[in-house]
């Protein structure tokens, strides 16, 4: 097992996560911009940060998914009161128009689309009802709860932990104890994509392995699939999948280096090493197009 794994509190510098390695692959000068804009010296750092900041009607409706039902996890922790169903709408309602009236969205500052807080509600609220619908939602209400204080929500730090020198994050939504058996959830609100769901799913295992010295036996990583239907999947983790998935981390991390000048200060090449991505259909929906020198 992986014996070298060391905790520590958040730092700065490079570090692993799934999401940050598929826009490394996706197009390195979107990478650029998210990660090392301050370094870029042809657009302000004011301008990239404000592209970065964008979001969709997508990307928005599960950040909303996500953090209601974090707060309703929460609630459990306080009481073990059944979920009064009127007032659960109508907070998601709130933090809705919350949110979108806080944030500019992709389709309005781009296509110039009206992007209204109802309109953006109208599939929350029904990926909401099919999971308060869903058995793992009544056994949540009826078993789980009474061992709310044991539960993990969305670890501080982002999940941050060291594997050979190497940082990576692996942020869980959802870890809660079943027996000796410890299980993870991560809820998805988009299409299914098998094989990086997979990976996130072994990534859990491996910062369970090394957070609660659990064995890939003991750990019941799951991802549930909220939308369009209620579906669970969860998929049975090896030892050697945790060896190789810490491997596949290491040699990551290492390609992600070659793209900087100091390692240990994080700090890039210039924007030109950072080449731009051939897939147009890619481009039409990447947040920097106005000043990406494609466009």
């Amino acid at each position: 097992m992986v014996d070298d794994i060391k905790k520590t509190s958040h730092t700065g510098g490079l570090g692993w996560s799934i999401s940050r390695y598929d826009k490394f692959l996706n197009c390195k000068r979107q990478y650029f911009y998210d990660y090392y804009a301050k370094f870029d010296n042809d657009v302000s750092f004011e301008k990239i940060q404000f592209l970065k900041s964008l979001t969709s009607k997508a990307l928005e409706v599960g950040n909303i998914v996500h953090d209601v039902i974090r707060d309703m996890l929460k609630r459990y922790q306080i009481s073990t009161k059944p979920l009064n169903k009127s007032k659960f709408f109508k907070y998601s309602f709130d933090v809705t128009k919350k949110y979108c009236n806080s944030k500019t969205f992709f389709e309005h500052y781009y296509y110039k689309e009206v992007v209204s807080a109802y309109d953006v509600y109208e599939k929350i609220e029904m990926i909401l009802k099919k999971f308060l619908d869903s058995a793992r939602f009544e056994w949540i209400e009826k078993n789980a709860i009474y061992q709310s204080s044991k539960w993990i929500i969305e670890p501080k730090n982002f999940g941050e932990t060291w594997i050979n020198g190497c940082k990576f994050f692996c942020k869980v939504d959802f870890l809660f104890p079943i027996g000796d058996k410890i299980c993870i959830i991560d809820w998805k609100t988009g299409k299914p994509d098998e094989e990086k769901h997979s990976r996130q799913l072994t990534g859990y295992s491996l910062w369970a392995n090394c957070h609660f010295n659990k064995e890939a036996y003991d750990i019941i990583p799951m991802i549930v699939y909220l939308h369009p239907q209620y579906r669970e999947k969860n998929v049975k983790i090896e030892n050697d999948a945790i060896t190789e998935f810490t491997n596949t981390v290491l040699n990551e991390t290492e390609n992600m280096c070659r793209y900087l000048v100091d390692i240990e200060k994080n700090i890039p090449k210039v924007k030109l090493e950072f080449p731009l991505t051939n897939n147009v259909f890619f481009c039409k929906y990447c947040n920097y197009k106005e000043i990406c020198a494609k466009n």
